[in-house]
């Protein structure tokens, strides 16, 4: 099997080509450029050297994350566009899954560490244990055994936890030198740091893993590949330190909106909102509305946007966009129905056009069904035109769909 393996989720962009057990190319750097600077022109030298023809491969591996948020975005946008271009599937690796790899067959415990900043790590607890071997065979091969899978916590919880398994331990990643002092100080077990060529990211270890994960079937497609960030963005964070630094309590952060109850606020969605949004969508919508699995899906993908409404404390609007090749298409808009005629689908859908820009849309469309008058009336309030009508689209009651453009001229 020939796998195209991807990681741009630290500080080491590398991209690395095998064909069954055999690595033939592999291309790792760390340096003062940006990953979306070099990351295509690394492709490109890479198959160019080895004469080879991107059609050929059979899978693209890709460090799904956690790790930085934009290098997780460019590692992310390039395995989908070339996945999409190249008719491929994707295999997504959880990063410190891919660092782990790195060891294989150590016996030890195993603590990739990422540096998350604020005294945080990405990290997961491994080992690797020896796989049953047929009578007089003396090839020994090893499995990995997940001890406690990738999540972010401080570096106070993760010694922690390693001297409460109370066994020697290999350190690896960037995170390491960072907190070395505090490691050395904390860690009352037994530790090394794993050498240069062995403690930082490699797509050879993403592929490796990958045909471990291609072996079970373990594929997604382009539309289903998401990056796993672990936790919120670091502006996210700052917005939220920021709301909860204005006022005392959640108490009377709830009281203060139900004592302004004619206040909107739009935002982006979060996993908390999701359960009130299907509920909303489900009044509206009915059988047409999205399930709870299907909007947490959405709006964790990184050609998404996806925003809500909240007043008094309540979600009363929800909308979503994908970009798709440049187009943008509205995939989900809901109103509350006592809140509608009071400009709130209009300030909400006017944010998420304006916010798909960022993520490279130009134009947008969207289906509507030709009854639903007030939608289409908000559609067109926004410079959306009609241009064509799908007969019958609808069902339970059936209703023609109209299919509306915005396009960056108007």
């Amino acid at each position: 099997m020939k796998i195209l393996a991807i990681d741009t989720s630290g500080l080491v962009a590398t991209v690395a080509i095998t064909d069954g057990d055999l690595l033939k190319a592999q291309f790792s750097i760390q340096h003062k450029t940006t990953h979306s600077e070099i990351l295509m022109p690394m492709l490109k030298d890479m198959t160019d050297k080895i004469g080879l023809d991107l059609s050929t491969i059979d899978a693209i591996a890709v460090a799904k994350g956690p790790g930085s948020f934009t290098g997780l975005r460019i590692g992310s946008a390039t395995a989908k566009g070339l996945a999409l271009a190249l008719d491929k599937p994707i295999i997504p690796i959880p990063t410190v899954d891919g660092l782990a790899y790195n060891l294989y067959g150590n016996e030890k415990i195993i603590c990739p560490m990422m540096d998350a900043r604020r005294n945080q790590v990405y990290t997961g607890i491994y080992t690797f244990v020896p796989s049953p071997t047929e009578e007089k065979n003396f090839e020994q091969g090893f499995d990995m055994r997940v001890i406690r899978k990738q999540y972010a916590a401080s570096v106070d919880d993760v010694i922690a936890e390693l001297n409460s398994i109370g066994k020697s331990v290999v350190l690896l990643g960037d995170g390491v030198p960072v907190y070395h002092d505090k490691l050395e100080q904390g860690l009352k077990v037994p530790f090394t740091v794993a050498p240069l060529h062995m403690n930082r990211q490699s797509a050879a270890s993403i592929a490796a893993l990958a045909l471990k994960y291609a072996a079970d079937g373990r594929f997604v497609s382009s539309d289903e590949f998401a990056p796993d960030y672990l936790r919120l963005s670091q502006a996210e964070r700052e917005s939220l330190e920021k709301e909860e630094s204005d006022s005392v309590s959640a108490s009377e952060k709830r009281a203060a909106a139900h004592s302004t109850p004619g206040k909107v606020r739009i935002r982006p969605m979060t996993a908390e909102d999701v359960e009130d949004a299907w509920k909303l969508e489900q009044i509206n919508l009915g059988k047409e509305a999205w399930t709870q699995k299907q909007l947490l899906d959405a709006m964790t993908r990184d050609d998404t946007i996806y925003l809500v409404a909240e007043m008094a404390g309540r979600i009363v609007g929800l909308c979503g966009v994908q970009n798709i090749s440049g187009d943008g298409e509205v995939t989900n808009v809901s109103v509350s129905g006592d809140v509608r005629r009071e400009g709130c689908g209009y300030k909400m859908v006017k944010q998420l056009l304006e916010r798909g820009k960022g993520i490279g849309i130009k134009d947008y469309t969207l289906e509507v069904r030709a009854q639903n008058a007030p939608a289409i009336r908000l559609y067109e309030k926004l410079g959306f035109k009609s241009e064509g009508v799908r007969p019958g689209f609808y069902d339970d009651p059936k209703d023609d769909a109209v299919i509306y453009w915005k396009r960056e001229e108007n």
